[in-house]
């Protein structure tokens, strides 16, 4: 039988119903990406909506921007799992599925007969995605309500986040959702692969606190493998100088100089030659060990010039490093350089735009087939296909 399908998409996960359980970011975003590659993408949400839905201003139209941001590509369907009629058609989908992607409170859908064990023993090739905010079922953490803030917060990444010697500070998005979200589908896409051999499914799960952790990769190296604690050094990295910002004439330039031959490029480009063979800067560790007084050396030399030039000029030699931007100054470059940074579709409150996927896969490529569904807006038509026991065809684009 086959799952509700836009005809017209043949992306790398065409024929694959994904039954998404989720809201707010992790997991809608996990869903998005895969509805991005051809998988038809059923949202089912309480008659309340997905809270992202008020989450505003900015607002287009009814709809929230941040609800935008993660939920193309889908339908959504409206049920009430807390009433037998809305808990028996969630089951009907969660059979059908190929995947489902969920983000309850661990323990929570098995009073619906949503989870895994129980629906494993009716649909065994399901890929039963989980993600939590502290750990599933059984673990200490597994009743703490997980958000990206309280997460950033508990993981050390806002402690090493932030000016030197600041208060702690949060990135500037939900970062350790994104990432959640990203090692979902990494989980998903492994699972489905496995599958193939017997086509048994199985459960993935992924929680918030575990992806910030592996977030911290150098930094968390540091401590686990010498017990150096780090802690917030501005735009400064840990372990490699100069790789940091600079105030120029009229901006700021963003400078990354990954090895000594880039740095001795940096100073012919600058006309600071000489600064190459001192022996404060001769190499990286010197140049860490020294970095303050490397600084204010290069500070002196690039506030003499607009940004811009200073681009122009260190490009041109091959030197890593860009303006500072906002996020309208993010998109202009984009364009610039050639990416297809945003896809617009046509919404029910007027065009919507959205970051475009940033995958480029030549033989079975990413597509934008349905704006973000108001609330409930395809519930009729996805109830039906769902009620009729043997459908003799996909279900047709809204």
């Amino acid at each position: 039988m086959q799952p509700p399908e836009e005809p017209a998409a043949r992306g790398a996960l065409s024929g694959c119903l994904v039954a998404d359980f989720s809201r707010v970011l992790a997991g809608p975003l996990a869903t998005m990406l895969l509805g991005d590659l051809g998988a038809t993408v059923v949202k089912v949400e309480h008659p309340r909506g997905d809270d992202t839905r008020s989450w505003g201003p900015p607002f287009l139209g009814h709809e929230s921007t941040y609800y935008l941001s993660v939920n193309r590509n889908k339908r959504s369907v409206v049920l009430d799992l807390s009433t037998p009629e809305g808990a028996s058609d969630a089951r009907r989908l969660a059979q059908r599925a190929t995947v489902l992607v969920e983000n309850f409170r661990p323990g929570r859908l098995a009073a619906f007969g949503l989870d895994y064990d129980q629906l494993a023993a009716v649909n065994p090739g399901l890929v039963y995605c989980s993600i939590s905010g502290f750990g599933g079922a059984g673990t200490k953490g597994a009743d703490l309500v997980g958000y990206d803030f309280v997460v950033q917060a508990m993981s050390g990444l806002m402690d090493i986040t932030g000016p030197m010697g600041g208060p702690p500070t949060k990135v500037g998005v939900a970062v350790v959702d994104v990432l959640t979200g990203l090692y979902a589908v990494i989980g998903i896409l492994a699972a489905l692969e496995a599958r193939r051999d017997g086509g048994v499914g199985q459960r993935v799960e992924v929680s918030l606190m575990s992806s910030a952790l592996a977030s911290l990769v150098n930094q968390a190296s540091a401590y686990l493998n010498t017990g150096t604690v780090p802690h917030a050094l501005g735009n400064r990295h840990p372990s490699i100088a100069p790789y940091e910002t600079f105030p120029t004439m009229d901006g700021v330039l963003a400078l990354a100089v990954g090895n000594d031959g880039q740095f001795r490029t940096l100073c012919g480009a600058i006309g600071e030659e000489a600064l190459a063979d001192d022996e404060r800067f001769a190499t990286n560790p010197a140049r860490v060990a020294n970095r303050d007084t490397l600084a204010r050396l290069l500070e002196a030399q690039l506030s003499t010039r607009p940004t811009t030039q200073w681009v122009e000029v260190l490009r041109a030699a091959g030197v890593p490093c860009g303006p500072v931007n906002d996020v309208a100054g993010a998109f202009r470059d984009a364009r610039r350089l050639g990416l297809d940074a945003a896809v617009r579709q046509p919404g029910p409150s007027g065009d919507v735009s959205s970051v475009a996927n940033p995958l480029t896969l030549s033989g079975s490529p990413v597509t934008y087939r349905l704006p973000p569904p108001a609330l409930g807006h395809d519930t009729d038509e996805v109830l039906a296909w769902l009620r009729t026991p043997s459908p003799a065809a996909p279900l047709d684009p809204a």
